[in-house]
C-alpha cells in the first residue's frame, strides 16, 4: 500500500530536494501534533506526494518554520504547514490503519495487531473528520479482501478496488471543479501500486503458498513484458489527468514523482532479476520510463 509513490531524489536539484523534505517534515509534524508520537511511524512518501499535489492545486494559506525532532536533533529542518499537509496526514492515518488490518488478516502477527491497536484512536479521529473517504476506503478494502479469498480471482477487479480506494483519498473536498481529475490520478496510481506490490511479492508468495493475483499469469512467456506494459498503462492514465490540472507551484517535484519516482522500485527489481546494473538508487540517478 505504501512505498511506490516516491521522488527520484537524484533527478532533483538541491533546492527541490530541500523543498520536498519540508513537505515530508510537514506531514510528520502534523502527525505528531494531532495524533501523537506513534503516528509518526506511519509517515510515507506516498502521502507526502499528495500533500505537495493538493498544496499546488489549491494554494491554501500556510507557513514555513524551522524545527528539530528526534530524527534530526542537531540541525533544524524547514517544515511546511497547511491544510493540504494536514489532510495528507489524516489520509496517512486512514491508510496505515487499514494496512495494519490487512497484515492482521494475512499474517495475524503480534506486531501487526499492536500496530492496529496503536492506530485505532487516531484512525477514529481521522475517520470522523472525513467520513466519505473513510467509508470509501473501508468498502473498497473489504470487497477486495473478500475477492482475494474467492476462487481464482482475476487481478483487474482487485486493481480497480485498490484504485477506488486511493481515488477517494485524492479528493479532499467535493467542489465539482477538479474532483474528477484528482480521482483519476489517485485511481490510476492505486491500480499501479496494487499491481506493483503483487509483482514484487510474487516469488515470495509462491514459495510460501500465499495468494497472489498475478500467479495465474506467471506461466506466460511474455509475463515480465506484460506486467511492464500494464504498469505503463496505469502511469500513463495518471500522468494524462495530472497534466490536466492547473499546477504551477512545485510542478517539477510532482512531475519527478509521476514520471520517474514511481519506477524506482520496478527498476531495482528488474536489475536484480536480470543481473543488469543500469539503474542507480534514488539518491543518484533513476531512468525515467514515461515522459
Amino acid at each position: 500500500m505504501f512505498g511506490y509513490i516516491t521522488p527520484a531524489l537524484g533527478q532533483l536539484d538541491e533546492e527541490q530536494r530541500k523543498r520536498y523534505r519540508s513537505f515530508y517534515c510537514g506531514v510528520c509534524h502534523s502527525l505528531l501534533s494531532r495524533y501523537g508520537q506513534a503516528a509518526r511511524l506511519t509517515l510515507s512518501n506516498d502521502m507526502t506526494f499528495l500533500a505537495v499535489l493538493l498544496n499546488s492545486l489549491y494554494e491554501p494559506e500556510g507557513k514555513t518554520t524551522s524545527a528539530r525532532c528526534g530524527v534530526h536533533p542537531l540541525r533544524p529542518r524547514e517544515v511546511i504547514s497547511s491544510s493540504a499537509v494536514d489532510y495528507a496526514a489524516d489520509m496517512n492515518i486512514l491508510l496505515s490503519y487499514y494496512k495494519a488490518e490487512d497484515q492482521v488478516r494475512d499474517e495475524g502477527t503480534a506486531s501487526a495487531r499492536a500496530a492496529r491497536s496503536r492506530l485505532k484512536k487516531p484512525f477514529q479521529q481521522a475517520a470522523k473528520k472525513y467520513p466519505e473517504q473513510a467509508e470509501a476506503v473501508r468498502t473498497a478494502l473489504e470487497t477486495l479482501w473478500a475477492l482475494e479469498k474467492s476462487e481464482n480471482p482475476e487481478p483487474d477487479p482487485l486493481c480497480n478496488l485498490s484504485g477506488a480506494m486511493l481515488g477517494a483519498v485524492f479528493v479532499p473536498r467535493r467542489d465539482g471543479l477538479w474532483d474528477a481529475s484528482l480521482y483519476i490520478v489517485g485511481e490510476s496510481l492505486g491500480r499501479f501500486v496494487y499491481w506493483m506490490d503483487a509483482y514484487e511479492d510474487l516469488e515470495k508468495d509462491l514459495k510460501k503458498g500465499r495468494f497472489n493475483p498475478l500467479a495465474g499469469y506467471r506461466s506466460r512467456p511474455d509475463f515480465h513484458e506484460f506486467c511492464h506494459q500494464t504498469l505503463e498503462l496505469f502511469v500513463a492514465e495518471a500522468a494524462e489527468r495530472f497534466e490536466f490540472l492547473p499546477l504551477e507551484q512545485d510542478l517539477d517535484i510532482l512531475r519527478n514523482v509521476i514520471y520517474c519516482g514511481v519506477w524506482q522500485r520496478y527498476q531495482q527489481m528488474e536489475a536484480k532479476r536480470t543481473g543488469k546494473t543500469e539503474w542507480q538508487d534514488s539518491e543518484k540517478e533513476v531512468k525515467c520510463d514515461a515522459e
